[in-house]
């Protein structure tokens, strides 16, 4: 399996628009984020994790053209709003493309870009996207694209409720600040795991540094991955201060699992 960091950055990404901070200045191109995605390639099929806003500058820097299936872990902007950039897919294999959330998420894309969801229209070609619906419940295996997904719940704060997805050995945790039993259980036997982490200090809706240490420390994956970063995270210092096992992502970062 391959997974590749698509965008590693917070909503607003990295540089923050008219921000002059340290990181949002750096010359360094790993403090240089676009918003939360991955892709993952299993078995020939390419699964993409939410439809970033920059989706479009992801695809291109990381050469695909197509993908199988789409995952969603909710419906907020910096995970979905990218929606649009899907009817490249469409036109590139010539159908319809299915993608999976739980039921708020995809009620919530259906009302906002409800478009999206209609039947093709073949006499006018790939004009919008033709995505097609698929409600998963938390804890219930699905095969998307024939390879199977365990998605499992997670609490993001005030913010409601998200789901993660367990693929094989490989975990996918973004907006979070808690994980329920349930969903701990299902993380447990990891060989990677790419988990949210905001920020230093603790934060309502999403993870903070010394949480996810002690996640990983508990959980035991063989290498955590960090991603949806804020520019209060320089890449090279919190590199330096991880423990053995853990690193900050970045964007085009590619992973192999085991």
């Amino acid at each position: 399996m391959k997974i590749t960091i698509l965008g590693s950055g917070t909503s607003g990404g990295v540089p923050l628009i008219g921000c002059d901070c340290k990181v949002c200045v750096s010359d360094n191109p790993k403090n240089k984020r676009t918003r939360v995605s991955v892709l993952v390639e299993i078995e020939g099929k390419k699964l993409l994790i939410d439809t970033s806003p920059d989706l479009r500058q992801q695809a291109l820097a990381n050469k695909f053209s197509t993908v199988d299936a789409i995952l969603y872990t909710h419906a907020h902007a910096d995970h979905a709003h990218g929606i649009d950039e899907t009817r490249a897919f469409n036109v590139n294999s010539r159908k319809p493309l299915d993608c999976y959330g739980d039921a708020e998420t995809l009620s919530e894309l259906g009302r906002k870009f409800d478009y999206a969801f209609k039947p093709p229209v073949p006499r006018l070609g790939w004009f919008r996207p033709a995505l097609v619906a698929n409600i998963v419940e938390p804890g219930k295996k699905f095969q998307a694209a024939g390879i199977e997904v365990m998605p499992f719940l997670q609490d993001h704060g005030v913010a409601g409720m998200t789901l993660g997805f367990r693929i094989g050995n490989f975990a996918y945790s973004t907006d979070l600040n808690s994980i329920p039993q349930e969903s701990l259980a299902i993380l447990r036997g990891l060989d990677t795991w790419v988990v949210d982490c905001l920020q230093y200090k603790p934060h309502p809706t999403h993870a903070h540094v010394e949480l996810v240490i002690n996640w990983a420390r508990m959980l035991s994956p063989r290498q955590a991955i960090l991603t949806h970063m804020s520019h209060n995270i320089e890449y090279e210092t919190i590199k330096a201060s991880l423990p053995p096992g853990m690193t900050p992502g970045y964007d085009g970062m590619v992973l192999e699992v085991r």
